[in-house]
C-alpha cells in the first residue's frame, strides 16, 4: 500500500486560507483515487472531497463545495486541498486516504472505500 503523510494544518482567522498537502511514497502514486475526510471532536468522519487518478474528476461535499478545491501532482507524488473562506465549523483533524485504482476509475466518497490514510492535520478556524 502507499504510505500517506499530511501537512499544512494550523490555525488561521475565519475568512483565511489554508492549503494541505498529502505526499505520498511507495507505490506509483497516479494508480490511486485519493479523498479527504476530517473528524471533528464528539463527531464521526466525513467526506470532504475526492479526486480520481488523472486529477481530471473531483467533487466535493456540499459543506464545503465553492471553498474547497482538490488537486495533484502526480510527477510530485502529492495531492493538495486548498482551502479558502474558512469558517469556525471546519475545525477538525483533516486526513487524506488512497485507494488503488483496478477497474472502477472514478471518486469514492465513503471512508470505508479506502486502504490507505495519513496521520491528520489538525485545522483550527477562529472566529
Amino acid at each position: 500500500q502507499v504510505q500517506l503523510v499530511e501537512s499544512g494544518g494550523g490555525l488561521v482567522q475565519s475568512g483565511g486560507s489554508l492549503r494541505l498537502s498529502c505526499a505520498a511514497s511507495g507505490r506509483t502514486f497516479s494508480n490511486y483515487a485519493v479523498g479527504w475526510f476530517r473528524q471533528a471532536p464528539g463527531k464521526e468522519r466525513e467526506f470532504v472531497g475526492g479526486i480520481n487518478w488523472s486529477g481530471g474528476s473531483t467533487d466535493y461535499a456540499d459543506s464545503v463545495k465553492g471553498r474547497f478545491t482538490i488537486s495533484r501532482d502526480n510527477a510530485k507524488n502529492t495531492v493538495y486541498l486548498q482551502m479558502n473562506g474558512l469558517k469556525p465549523e471546519d475545525t477538525a483533524v483533516y486526513y487524506c486516504a488512497a485507494r488503488e485504482v483496478l477497474v472502477y476509475r472514478g471518486l469514492y466518497y465513503h471512508w470505508n472505500q479506502y486502504h490507505s490514510w495519513g496521520q491528520g492535520t489538525q485545522v483550527t478556524v477562529s472566529s
